[in-house]
């Protein structure tokens, strides 16, 4: 793509300055729009050092108001970020709706400057192409506009404005070695960007290429990118953005013929059952255990993320007090999820789970969980039929990351049948110290038992992976299904330690 581009182009001050007159007030206003109709922009810079990025960010946040945008700066990964997945630190800084997020430099730093330092090795190039187009496909899915800006410059003039820098003490820090090494091999890292920008130009989200020799024909050439893309957005979104009522009334369940229903829950012998001495016996030695297990994951800083989903009054609550009563607890968090407050409905679903995974040697257990898309959000009609049915392949991706990133992944669903969750429903009922457990939504629920059940199916057969299976733990025996958990467990972090 770079060999294509003319590296010649200029424009007189004159110009410049007539087109900035229009293009600066018509950004303004576009940006009041987002913000009006709730749509998240990300603008990324990238380009060869010196090309003028911090530049060309200030050029165009001028135009902008300050309270609507967030500029980040991408170095190194710290020693927090490290202990994350890759794109950790970039899924907790994306925009809300009707904000922007400006990136120098991003997400591509891992298969550009990483690799030419060999931080990222060639092998592992393919996963990263495959998680950044992912991830900018899940934002872009959910109505962000990505726009991409990759900056050029030539080999000589990148030298001649490094010796400008580093001829005043003032601006010579903005050189690094890294800087000066990559001018040397300039022909090796253009080649790498080349690569880079044929593997991540999409449709969704596609690249636009400065010619950045001439500062005023980069700026305005900048500027119409940004306006135009955004042009483009909100004209689809106003097009597709459904109204709350419509939402609400969608049917989002497709019912099938029972005969033809792939079901995973109906193959449960819920009559499974252990006697209390056995239970307590058991519970002691799998707690022990699983404590030493979670000091030698701390050790050897391996992340553990367990998820738990089940019908209301399915024992979650009673599993996850056990598995943790014997660990140390700076070295895991419980998140209980609920419905999604002001600041995280205007993010990607997935966006207040990103926030909260484990770091390296952590362990992070979710009593409830994303899942909440493909089940709750589906049935009641919280998002669209097109949003819940993308969401399988988009949880599916996001636990792959986390496989990669070398954690473990397990899922519970805490399965047991109607009867037993009415008797469970009147005992808390019943009992002036659990009456708060139960409110009339669980009630409700309860009347949509088949449409639930279809959707856990479902939800089960196309999300259950060899990275991130799920476990479905027979739980009419509250005793029972507390053991099969903690064993489960066990047995997955031994395992996991040994393919270490």
């Amino acid at each position: 793509m770079l060999e294509q581009i003319d590296l010649t182009k200029k424009m007189s001050k004159k110009e410049f300055k007539a087109r900035m007159e229009q293009l600066e007030p018509e950004l303004s206003r576009l940006q009041r729009t987002c913000r009006e109709q709730k749509l998240p922009v990300i603008i990324v810079f990238e380009g060869f050092g010196a090309a003028g990025k911090g530049y060309q960010i200030g050029k165009l946040i001028h135009a902008l108001d300050p309270r609507g945008f967030t500029v980040y700066s991408v170095g190194s990964e710290t020693k927090e970020e490290r202990m994350h997945p890759f794109l950790w630190r970039f899924w907790t800084k994306t925009p809300a709706r009707g904000h922007i997020a400006i990136f120098d430099r991003s997400w591509y730093r891992k298969v550009l400057i990483d690799r030419f330092e060999k931080v990222t090795p060639d092998p592992g190039l393919s996963e990263a192409y495959k998680q950044i187009n992912t991830f900018e496909r899940q934002l872009t899915d959910d109505n962000t506009v990505i726009i991409k800006l990759f900056l050029c410059i030539d080999k000589k003039e990148q030298k001649k404005r490094f010796d400008k820098l580093l001829s005043s003490k003032s601006s010579a820090w903005r050189v690094s070695h890294g800087d000066l090494k990559r001018n040397e091999k300039f022909d090796e890292y253009k080649n790498m960007n080349d690569q880079m920008l044929e593997h991540t130009d999409t449709d969704y989200a596609p690249w636009t290429l400065i010619e950045s020799m001439d500062r005023e024909y980069a700026t305005i050439k900048i500027y119409t990118a940004v306006i135009s893309a955004i042009r483009r957005a909100l004209a689809g979104h106003s097009e597709t953005m459904p109204s709350a009522k419509t939402t609400q009334n969608r049917q989002t369940v497709s019912f099938q013929d029972n005969i033809l229903r792939t079901s995973s829950l109906k193959k449960a012998d819920l009559s499974l059952d252990i006697s209390r001495d056995e239970y307590r016996k058991k519970l002691e030695h799998l707690q022990k255990k699983i404590a030493a297990l979670h000091g030698e994951y701390y050790r050897r800083r391996i992340p553990v993320v367990i998820g738990f989903e089940g019908w209301d009054a399915g024992g979650k609550g009673g599993a996850i007090k056990r598995l943790t009563e014997k660990m140390d607890p700076r070295g895991y968090q419980v998140f209980p999820t609920a419905s999604p407050n002001d600041i995280e409905k205007v993010h990607h679903y997935l966006w207040r789970f990103w926030e909260h995974l484990p770091k390296d040697g952590h362990i992070a257990i979710f009593d409830r969980t994303w899942y909440g898309r493909v089940m709750v959000e589906r049935i009641e009609g919280f998002c669209t039929t097109a949003e819940w049915q993308r969401a399988y392949q988009e949880i599916n991706d996001m636990e792959h990351q986390l496989y990669q990133h070398g954690a473990l992944v397990l899922k519970f669903w805490m399965q047991i049948d109607k009867e037993e969750q009415e008797r469970r429903f009147r005992e808390r009922m019943d009992n002036p110290d659990k009456q708060w457990k139960i409110t009339d939504e669980d009630w409700r629920n309860r009347e949509k038992w088949d449409e639930y059940e279809k959707a856990v199916d479902e939800m089960l057969v196309r999300t259950s992976t060899t990275y991130a299976p799920w476990i479905i733990v027979e739980g009419n025996s509250k005793y029972y299904a507390r053991i099969k958990v903690l064993q489960t467990v066990a047995d997955a972090m031994e395992n996991h330690l040994k393919k270490k």
